[in-house]
């Protein structure tokens, strides 16, 4: 059946119709005795009672544990994400042990055999241990009728905000298909984010290309854009939520806004206006393919030299071969390519580039590898994904003559040892750098932080330096990452600064006082701004003053000259400067607290009216003695 509205209440474990829910308090708890049935003991009653009360809740909806489990892209994760979201907000329990899990949720990916190798293993062993499954993502959506998913709920790409109705609706014991493409699904859905520092947002689904080997435009479909607004409003909630790193996704960024009349550049001057000026939240721009791109090199890297956008982009080229990509249909040549790697790496300081190759595509000869292999010890990418050619069902690369598997193996294996021979980060050691921590290593010993370029630094730190950002010296390099040792964290700075800057704020509009603050990390991130390169930047130098106000009017003059008191004592300290190495850059931020004219009158009227009090006290002491 096509839609969940089409079930039929009755039969079943279910029998309410979808949507219709009971209370709690309608829903009995109390075991009926039978009179022939012999007396137990306590411990056998209690025991009882439990596994009834445990049977009769485990059919109430949004008591039950849900396993999620995803494959792919980071557009998957983060609708697993607002799937995990909108279940918990519901009241169902995540976890990550499908043991005690009540229901398994598998969202799915179809780019590659391996991927959907994977998904059929787990869903058979879903299926033998006798758990209700509901298969999400691309597979189901591109390839609905394949064996593996009969029987199985299904929740199609766009209907991921029915997620809740699909899980209710399986736990009963029924069967519910939802493919139907609708509009997207709306972004402020409740969300669990894998990693609560990082938000994962995507900005357009589907492409408009038609390469010869993808399913994915089988399952995600043609070009559907959210729009600007609705975007950097995700991104405004996001940041007051605590995130520290945007990553903008999609199947292919660069083709955003294209079906809706705008642009990809256009949306990220709009986003970039929104992140805070201190640096403390990072955009990351997602994956993107040289044809849609091509005309907005110059605004893509006046964005990407932003102090607030990582200098890095994932363009996938797939080969160096023009007759290669013709046969793939990319719609680009190597040339083409190049032109995108050549202007964004001489317009942006320190960018960081990572593609895709496939090896043994359909025609592809020992001269066309070669020119790959070529491409490759050209540019010496930090970071690319090599991946062997996998036949996906009803693509047109599938009926393409195929490339000896013996060959495709060693040209696999030829290219991975030409990558693995360089040393990207070479020459780093020692280097002073600004980076942004948001992840645990695997090795549970070492925190992840990433440069402005996107280089993963690993460093030794306590766990509360999530979400921070720190300076940090490159103390040794690898093939992979840098490690770096924490010079200074610059969160606390930043926090600082924002609560003197709202302090100063409140007080203005009570007291009338103008207080004046500026934010010292916006002109200093170790990036570049505009055509001018980090290295070009003198040394910024901020002072931040305060004029400081009486707490509150209050008739306790004793008190108030002790609030006083302590004050003046935090004041006394000269300045406070928190010094930002990053190279041949600097930052200082100073402050320093001085007593105004104002302060000094009213501790003398103080002073002045404490000794009056004290004198007349001791008049009266002396005519009471009299």
């Amino acid at each position: 059946m096509e839609d969940i509205e089409d079930l039929v209440a009755g039969g079943g474990a279910g029998g309410a119709p979808p949507g219709f829910r009971l209370p709690l308090t309608a829903v009995g708890v109390k075991p009926k005795r039978s009179r022939n049935r012999p007396d137990r003991s306590g411990d056998e009653k209690r025991s009882l009672i439990k596994d009834s009360v445990a049977s009769r809740f485990s059919n109430i909806p949004g008591t039950q544990t849900i396993y999620i489990k995803t494959f792919g892209c980071s557009h998957n994760q983060s609708d697993s994400e607002y799937m995990a979201g909108q279940l918990s907000a519901f009241g169902y329990c995540l976890s990550d042990n499908p043991e005690e899990a009540d229901l398994w949720l598998i969202n799915t990916c179809t780019v590659k055999s391996p991927s959907q190798s994977a998904m059929e293993t787990l869903i058979a062993k879903c299926k033998s241990a006798k758990r209700p499954l509901v298969v999400a993502g691309c597979v189901p959506q591109g390839s609905r009728d394949i064996k593996e998913l009969e029987g199985v709920s299904i929740v199609g790409v766009q209907q991921i905000d029915r997620v809740v109705e699909v899980v209710e609706e399986t736990l009963k014991g029924h069967e519910v298909r939802l493919l139907h493409r609708k509009r997207l699904p709306t972004l402020d859905l409740p969300k669990v984010r894998k990693n609560k520092f990082i938000e994962i947002l995507p900005i357009n689904v589907g492409c408009l290309g038609a390469c010869t080997y993808c399913k994915t435009k089988h399952a995600r479909g043609h070009l559907g854009s959210y729009t600007i607004d609705s975007l950097v409003g995700r991104v405004k909630t996001v940041i007051a939520d605590g995130v520290r790193e945007i990553w903008l996704s999609s199947e292919d960024t660069g083709a955003y806004g294209r079906d809706i009349g705008v642009n990809l550049p256009t949306l990220l001057k709009a986003i970039v206006t929104v992140l805070p000026p201190d640096g403390s939240t990072m955009l990351r721009v997602g994956m993107t393919n040289p044809p849609f791109i091509l005309e907005h090199l110059e605004e893509i890297a006046e964005v990407l030299r932003h102090p607030c956008v990582y200098s890095f982009l994932h363009v996938p080229v797939q080969s160096g071969s023009d007759a290669v990509l013709t046969a793939m249909n990319r719609e680009y040549t190597v040339g083409e390519f190049r032109t995108v790697v050549d202007t964004l790496t001489e317009h942006v300081p320190g960018m960081q580039i990572a593609t895709d190759i496939i090896c043994g595509f359909p025609g592809e000869t020992d001269k066309d590898f070669l020119e790959t292999i070529s491409l490759v010890k050209e540019y010496k990418f930090p970071q690319v994904h090599i991946s062997q050619f996998y036949p996906r069902p009803g693509t047109p690369a599938a009926r393409m003559k195929k490339v000896p598997s013996t060959a495709v193996k060693q040209r696999s294996r030829e290219l991975t040892s030409v990558f693995e021979a360089f040393t990207p980060y070479s020459g780093m050691e020692g280097r002073v750098e600004r980076i942004w921590i948001t992840e645990i290593a695997t090795d549970g010993i070492h925190l992840v932080g990433h440069t402005k370029g996107y280089i993963q630094v690993l460093v030794v730190a306590p766990d509360g330096m999530l979400g921070m950002s720190a300076i940090v010296k490159i103390t040794s390099v690898g093939r992979w990452s840098v490690f770096g040792e924490v010079i200074e964290t610059l969160n606390c700075i930043d926090q600082e600064i924002a609560s003197i800057n709202k302090t100063c704020q409140d007080e203005t509009s009570a007291c009338s006082t103008t207080c004046d603050a500026c934010s010292c990390s916006k002109e200093a991130d170790p990036c570049a701004c505009g055509a001018q390169s980090c290295e070009q930047k003198t040394v910024e130098e901020a002072t931040i003053s305060r004029n400081d106000m009486w707490e509150d009017k209050t008739t306790n003059l004793i008190g108030w000259l002790l609030r006083k008191r302590r004050n003046h004592v935090k004041k006394r300290e000269e300045s406070e400067i928190v010094s930002r190495h990053n190279s041949n850059q600097e930052l200082v931020c100073e402050r320093r607290v001085e007593w105004g004219g104002i302060d000094r009158a009213l501790l003398g009227g103080m002073l002045v009216s404490l000794i009056t009090i004290v004198a007349l006290v001791m008049h009266l002491g002396a005519r009471v003695s009299t």
